[in-house]
């Protein structure tokens, strides 16, 4: 009798040891998606890696790219630009003061203007381009405050609105939006190579020069699901690169396969949105205390985001 009780207190231990691994082996794919699919992860907020030009996660991949959230709760958004005196900052008369001076991107996002509550941020990305008077040609909007340039209604912007985390949303567009709410942080652009799901090769829009020349590239793309999409492409980034036929500069004819590859691959929808910030000697990234790219000409603005 004694044996039978051990015998079967033993088939119970192996037994409860049993279902203990296959529920542990059914978790553990389930975190590893989340991990390896971002769009899939009801928490993700941001994150950056490096792809080759078909979207493909590649350590020594040419293309540095933020991907992110707008509506999580754990990060925030603000714009700078190259001004002489304190953002947002008025004279004695109450007007705005936009006294303009050039300003690379390292001190765009590092200035006592790249703080937002006392804090600098985690990622950013150039954008708009600028005059031959340090001021900003597009539609630039920081915390509801603008500061833009003579084709703010001729040209695309880049911008996440304001309101709750949950109202947040991403919008690429041309001219100021009709809604207030959406008019909160926008950068300005040139080049819209997305309106509405449909891909288009702007080669010729760009012209010989900056289509097969000045290949180096700063973007924003926009999904269905509401990602955001930030990458730079450029040779002279500060990490390894490894060229190959599918790891090279991007000529317009390009953009849809990397942003798509990305897009699949992280599960965040289809892109509908994609517009060029300004290229040539301009095109910066950072993320979390690195500095991926950066040029040496003075940038229009820059688009910062922060996390809580």
């Amino acid at each position: 009798m004694y044996t039978k009780k051990l015998f079967f207190l033993f088939i119970l231990i192996i037994g409860a040891t049993l279902l203990s691994g296959c529920q542990k082996m059914e978790a553990n794919p389930v975190s590893k998606a989340s991990r390896s699919c971002p769009g899939k992860d009801a928490k993700f907020s941001i994150d950056f890696f490096k792809t080759n030009n078909q979207g493909e996660r590649n350590q020594r991949g040419i293309n540095n790219v933020i991907i992110f959230n707008p509506k999580s709760a754990e990060l925030d958004f603000k714009v700078n630009v190259g001004l002489s005196h304190k953002l947002y900052a008025k004279d004695a008369r109450g007007k705005l003061r936009k006294e303009y001076v050039p300003k690379q991107f390292r001190e765009l996002i590092s200035d006592e203007n790249a703080k937002l509550n006392g804090q600098l941020p985690i990622a950013a990305i150039n954008a708009d381009y600028i005059g031959t008077d340090d001021k900003p040609q597009g539609l630039n909007v920081s915390r509801g405050v603008e500061y833009s340039g003579a084709f703010k209604n001729k040209r695309s912007s880049f911008g996440i609105s304001g309101g709750t985390p949950k109202q947040r949303q991403a919008t690429i567009q041309t001219g100021k939006r009709k809604s207030d709410i959406l008019n909160y942080n926008l950068v300005g652009g040139n080049g819209r190579f997305y309106r509405q799901g449909k891909f288009k090769d702007i080669c010729q829009d760009l012209g010989e020069f900056a289509c097969k020349n000045a290949k180096n590239r700063s973007m924003a793309a926009i999904t269905n699901e509401g990602y955001v999409i930030l990458l730079v492409n450029d040779l002279k980034a500060n990490s390894d690169i490894q060229l190959s036929q599918l790891n090279q500069e991007l000529l317009p004819e390009m953009f849809d396969n990397v942003l798509e590859g990305i897009a699949s691959n992280n599960c965040l929808g289809k892109i509908q949105e994609g517009i060029l910030f300004d290229g040539g000697m301009s095109p910066g990234l950072y993320y979390n205390q690195k500095t991926y790219v950066e040029n040496l000409g003075p940038i229009g603005s820059v688009f910062l985001i922060y996390k809580k």
